[in-house]
């Protein structure tokens, strides 16, 4: 399987009950390479072994990697520094912004939840004239609650319409620290702006921490942040060919969860090493079967312009 190998690749491993799969797969081919289901889960040791037999393999066709894309598991870093030494490492983008989504919505639920234990009790019954106000006051907040949870979507969004930037002003009156948050969250969709360079994004990145650590809720929310997965993944801006996420591999792992879901037997060792090689020779003949549904296109166009 490489054949037309593009020197990128992204690794990954998949949990199947006590067995653990690593697969590592062309970033750019989206074939899979290399497969090794074990009995237990991945270690730090499973991972190197893996790799240098990955290795031996380019080195026997005289291949030569050149970047490789991960999650953040923190199974990767050592094996590849001691097998890959200055190989480019690039943490996948979709996996650190997926973090800093989830966070951010988790912040909205707390500020949710701080917004309905404001309301005050009251008894039972008809309120009194005296208690208008205050029951007035309740509905607010119960509406404002409400508008966080419907429109939450608002603040993890990727491009907001002027409709929607309105919408968010409104639902966010006399909230500054969630105004905050949708600001930050547009700083860190900005850093991965592919006209960017790596040295142009880390000064953002400097200035975006020092600005949340101004916030100290924001910046306890936002923790991730400041892990050092986030300067690995920008690595991708220096390199045009680099991919910047892991999409290959994790296409491989969905294929082998959409399968066990009709077919419940894959679930031991050998029906999982076979599954992966049906799917190895699946991968193969793909060219083929492009190269022949493109021939006879070809062939009927050429048939209906003569006729």
């Amino acid at each position: 399987m490489l054949r037309d190998f593009s020197g990128y690749i992204a690794a990954d491993e998949l949990y199947d009950g006590p067995y653990g799969i690593l697969s590592i797969v062309d970033n750019h081919q989206f074939r899979r390479i290399l497969y090794e289901v074990l009995d237990h889960k991945p270690m730090g040791a499973d991972i190197e072994r893996f790799f240098r037999r990955f290795k031996k393999a380019l080195d026997d066709r005289g291949l030569r990697l050149r970047g490789i894309t991960t999650d953040g598991s923190v199974l990767y870093p050592a094996p590849l520094a001691v097998v890959f030494g200055g190989v480019k490492h690039q943490i996948c983008q979709f996996h650190i912004i997926a973090d800093l989504t989830k966070a951010v919505l988790h912040a909205l639920s707390v500020a949710r939840k701080q917004l309905l234990a404001q309301v005050p009790k009251r008894g039972r019954g008809r309120p009194s004239a005296s208690q208008q106000l205050a029951v007035r006051h309740a509905k607010r907040i119960q509406e404002k609650a409400a508008e966080l949870f419907e429109h939450r979507y608002l603040f993890v969004q990727h491009g907001l319409t002027p409709a929607e930037k309105r919408t968010l002003q409104q639902i966010t009156r006399g909230l500054p620290h969630l105004r905050a948050l949708r600001e930050i969250m547009d700083e860190v969709y900005r850093l991965f702006d592919r006209r960017c360079r790596s040295d142009t994004a880390l000064a953002k990145l400097a200035k975006l921490r020092y600005r949340v650590r101004r916030f100290p809720a924001i910046g306890q929310t936002l923790r991730s942040l400041f892990s050092p997965n986030v300067e690995k993944a920008l690595t991708f801006l220096d390199d045009s060919l680099l991919p910047s996420t892991s999409n290959a591999v994790e296409r491989a792992n969905r294929r082998h969860r959409k399968m066990q879901k009709t077919a419940y037997r894959v679930r031991a060792e050998h029906n999982i090493r076979r599954r992966i090689a049906l799917d190895l020779l699946r991968e193969a003949g793909l060219v083929w079967k492009h190269q022949t549904t493109n021939l006879l296109h070809t062939v009927r166009r050429g048939a209906g312009n003569v006729l």
